[in-house]
């Protein structure tokens, strides 16, 4: 029996099977099979039987009915934790240079800003990593990336290795990963703005304008600045605001970025690749051309974002309500591209 026919034995045997359909000359996405009703338990029979097949199956509502498209199970490499721990070791390095620098050579502040910085993109990736576990989703530990950069990090990354089974799944690894990071990043800029210091004539680096959240905690805790006077950051407040940054731009709600995640999971793919455009405009009115072209790059190589394998499963409230708190959160994070004076 070749594939074509075991596929569509294995899912008439879980569905009421309508139809086939195979247009474009079988493009990606073009080919699929049309069914007359849903089922979450029948579906997951189906995910078990066509992976002993070596195949994977992406369910989406279609009109009155379901469309259920195919794809070939990906081999999965072996993950070597030696590369993790490396590669943390040379981002530690990295981020302890950078801090010296932003610290004007003292050690102790360049100390504090690496803790900082990793700690705000350490728990961002684990957070990412726990919910795949909760999940069942295969996935590493935290890649860290190492990079010649003023922060000393290009930041980090968790390589996803197994699909995601349902819309709750998949919304549940977008969230958790820019939540997390964003709680720890609230009581760094905290600190580092109550040491900040206040100066008449400085020498910046850079002068740009806060997210709402640090304009709040700014007023709250740091130094007064009469209107001849800025503020100069502690290397931990810098490190926080780098923490808002990475939360800004991760909720993007673009493409494969932890925004996009979210979005797919609470969108159709039409209404998911509108918002990605959008999600691209906001941040080239931002000014972070290097990251728009990077999304831009990402969305047109990959032109769809399949979601889970179920994409029918509904939403339950309480994700609903997470989905307005980081909506909320992506506003205060707003910030736009740093100025030099």
């Amino acid at each position: 029996m070749d594939d074509f026919h075991l596929i569509e034995q294995s899912i008439s045997h879980y569905f009421p099977l309508i139809g086939f359909y195979n247009e474009d000359g079988g493009k990606k996405d073009s080919s699929y099979f049309i069914v007359g009703d849903y089922n979450p338990h029948s579906f997951q029979g189906l995910v078990g039987e066509l992976d002993e097949y070596g195949f994977i199956p992406f369910i989406n509502p279609e009109g009155n009915h379901y469309k259920i498209n195919i794809a070939k199970k990906p081999e999965k490499g072996k993950s070597k934790i030696h590369i993790n721990i490396l590669l943390l070791l040379a981002t530690i390095a990295t981020t302890l240079f950078a801090g010296y620098l932003l610290g004007e050579g003292d050690m102790w502040k360049a100390v504090a800003f690496a803790i900082a910085l990793l700690g705000i993109i350490g728990t961002h990736e684990l957070a990412h990593f726990y919910a795949a576990r909760r999940h069942g989703v295969d996935a590493t530990l935290p890649y860290f990336i190492p990079a010649p950069t003023m922060i000393g990090t290009f930041g980090a990354l968790i390589n996803v290795k197994s699909p995601i089974p349902n819309r709750r799944a998949l919304f549940d690894l977008g969230y958790s990963g820019p939540l997390a990071g964003f709680i720890v990043a609230i009581p760094v800029l905290l600190i580092g703005l109550k040491f900040s210091t206040v100066a008449s004539n400085p020498d910046a680096a850079m002068v740009f304008i806060p997210p709402l959240i640090m304009q709040l905690f700014t007023y709250l805790v740091a130094p007064a600045a009469t209107a001849e006077q800025v503020i100069m950051l502690h290397p931990v407040a810098f490190a926080g605001w780098v923490g808002i940054l990475v939360t800004m731009l991760n909720l993007m709600p673009v493409a494969f970025l932890d925004g996009g995640h979210i979005s797919r999971s609470l969108f159709g793919q039409k209404v998911h690749g509108f918002v990605s455009i959008l999600g691209i405009m906001v941040t080239i009115i931002l000014g972070w051309y290097v990251m728009a072209a990077l999304m831009i790059v990402i969305l047109f190589l990959n032109r769809s974002h399949p979601g889970a394998l179920d994409n029918v499963a509904p939403m339950d409230l309480n994700r609903k309500i997470i989905a307005v708190v980081i909506l909320i959160i992506f506003i205060l994070c707003l910030s736009p591209v740093p100025m030099t004076p």
